[in-house]
């Protein structure tokens, strides 16, 4: 009998501290209303196959024009200056003048030195999140994603210095937990939100061990206090996003929807929608 009290005793313990570990923001969030009435396009309203290709401001443009909102990717070059591309590597979407495949990272060239590539088969360069500001220029919201590799944050606050005199909405974002317990430390008043994923099951070949699990239960949570979770549409039904929605009334964005039929089933699972592949029906119809 005694064993029984102190197992239950235990697993009250236990499911208290989760509680605890998932929970977001729960005093002081800043106003998600004005992120809720539009659509995003993922990387801007791009084709990889066009003229405008995924985060190059021909796709910005297309967005804003669209009447989309946008979410892009940040990262820093090699002195320092905060561009737009998704993956550490060059290689996927870069091209040299030539038609070759350039080798290594954003972060090893300069600035200067990435304008000799192109984005794909498109004449576009890699833009500087400077004149995407300018671009965009408050016309339609914004979710920046922080691309940080490990512990390096020198992004954060090259961001956030374009961003605090910018005028428009917007909202960051990164899946290195760290990155958003910067912006929790440093810019409380700006709306923050954790990536995540069921890692095990979307890339279980390259995503393994302890650090994924605790990324995909939101497990750091209790540090970082994000406003809102964005994850991949693919798992509306992970038990901690459920969680964090249902019980703590959390902000959740739906990564990356693909189809109308996508976006209709994530309707009522999800509060913000990012897509790309396809050209939706206006944000109005949603009834939130």
């Amino acid at each position: 009998m005694l064993f029984i009290k102190v197992l239950c005793i235990v697993l009250v313990a236990l499911a208290i501290l989760y509680l605890l570990m998932i929970m977001p923001r729960m005093t002081g969030r800043p106003d998600r209303k004005p992120h809720l009435d539009v659509l995003y396009a993922h990387r801007g309203l791009h084709d990889n196959a066009s003229e405008a290709p995924e985060n190059t401001m021909a796709a910005f443009k297309k967005a804003v024009d669209a009447g989309f909102g946008i979410e892009c990717d940040v990262q820093l070059t090699k002195d320092g200056v905060p561009v737009i591309f998704h993956d550490f590597t060059l290689q996927r979407c870069a091209r040299c003048e030539d038609g070759n495949v350039p080798k290594g990272k954003v972060v090893d060239y300069t600035y200067e030195e990435l304008q000799k590539f192109h984005i794909l088969n498109s004449g576009e360069k890699i833009p500087r999140f400077e004149d995407f500001l300018k671009l965009v220029d408050g016309r339609v919201p914004l979710i920046v994603e922080l691309k940080i590799e490990l512990k390096d944050l020198s992004v954060c606050p090259k961001v956030d210095s374009l961003l605090k005199d910018y005028k428009g909405i917007y909202c960051i974002e990164s899946f290195n937990p760290l990155g958003v317990f910067w912006y929790r430390k440093n810019r409380p008043h700006v709306m923050r939100g954790q990536l995540s994923d069921e890692f095990h099951k979307d890339k279980p070949e390259e995503f393994k061990g302890i650090l994924y699990f605790v990324l995909t239960e939101l497990l750091l949570n209790f540090i970082t206090k994000p406003d809102f979770i964005a994850f991949n549409c693919k798992y509306p039904d992970s038990f901690s996003l459920r969680l964090c929605r249902k019980l703590y009334g959390c902000t959740c964005a739906a990564w990356t929807i693909k189809s109308q039929q996508q976006l209709k089933e994530a309707e009522d699972k999800f509060d913000i929608y990012i897509f790309d592949s396809f050209l939706p029906e206006s944000a109005s119809s949603f009834n939130r």
